[in-house]
């Protein structure tokens, strides 16, 4: 892993996300999975090197953010949108856990979307704010498949243990189910082995995702799961290449997830 600190010269970014701020304390992700959507950034930074493969670490973040919360129009902040505010350098860093720190101490409104049980330090902090909620992203119950799709992340049982720890604390709690790949993921049996295992928990919304073909994802997952699972060569070869089977594709995962969603009671909450 390439890591670099950086100086950046803002931290609070307008958001078309359900959230009127986001910060992203780090350029880059650890956990380094195949779907994400992000490596786009790469456009935009300069990054030569394999998506997954670098992080920058805004280092100044929290003293930028000090200083903006006492000026900008105070508003509800997403942590993160285009890296996790919690992947693995945040254990030395903690620079998202400092600009969390002052949020909460300004009264500002926060939504945490991790997939990362490193938040578990900071729940204290959550419970006590005025205004927070915590969602986890969960795309494989099986540990074989979750290793191979997003290998640095924290394992799927243990994102959930997260999700009942804050609910315990009365944190609010969100779960984004997701993206669910074709032919691996997106199969009845793993949906529904996530639904149910967060049916009992008190979610106040749940999300549900397919995959992205766009800014390379498409072939970093083709990659991924040709390697670890060779019987799906044949229909990898066509994903975002065939716009029809890309169509059958979402049309089929909007039914199975709605359906299963009913089953487990979680459809009002879609």
């Amino acid at each position: 892993m390439i890591v670099r600190e950086i100086q950046c010269k803002s931290v609070l970014q307008k958001t078309g996300l359900p959230a009127d701020y986001v910060i992203n304390c780090y350029v880059g992700c650890g956990h380094a999975c195949c779907y994400c959507y992000a490596r786009y950034m790469k456009r935009f930074t300069g990054h030569t090197e394999p998506w997954g493969t670098f992080v920058d670490v805004r280092v100044n973040a929290p003293a930028l953010l000090e200083r903006e919360v006492r000026r900008k129009r105070p508003g509800s902040v997403m942590l993160s949108s285009v890296c996790d505010g919690w992947q693995p350098l945040e254990k030395k860093h903690r620079v998202s856990g400092a600009c969390l720190a002052i949020l909460v101490d300004h009264g500002w409104p926060v939504r945490i979307l991790t997939k990362s049980t490193l938040v578990q330090r900071d729940l204290d902090m959550l419970a006590d704010a005025e205004d927070a909620d915590i969602g986890v992203t969960l795309t494989a119950a099986g540990e074989e498949i979750r290793r191979l799709i997003e290998p640095d992340a924290s394992p799927t049982a243990d994102r959930i243990r997260l999700l009942e720890d804050a609910a315990a604390r009365g944190i609010r709690v969100w779960a984004f189910l997701g993206p669910f790949l074709p032919g691996l993921t997106d199969t009845p049996e793993n949906i529904d082995a996530l639904m149910g295992a967060i049916a009992d928990l008190p979610l106040t919304h749940l999300h549900t995702d397919r995959l992205n073909f766009r800014s390379g994802v498409a072939a970093s997952v083709r990659r991924t799961v040709m390697g670890g699972f060779p019987g799906l060569r044949k229909q990898y070869a066509r994903l975002g290449a065939d716009p029809e089977a890309d169509r059958d594709y979402e049309a089929r995962l909007h039914t199975l997830t709605r359906e299963l969603a009913r089953k487990h009671g979680l459809l009002h909450l879609l």
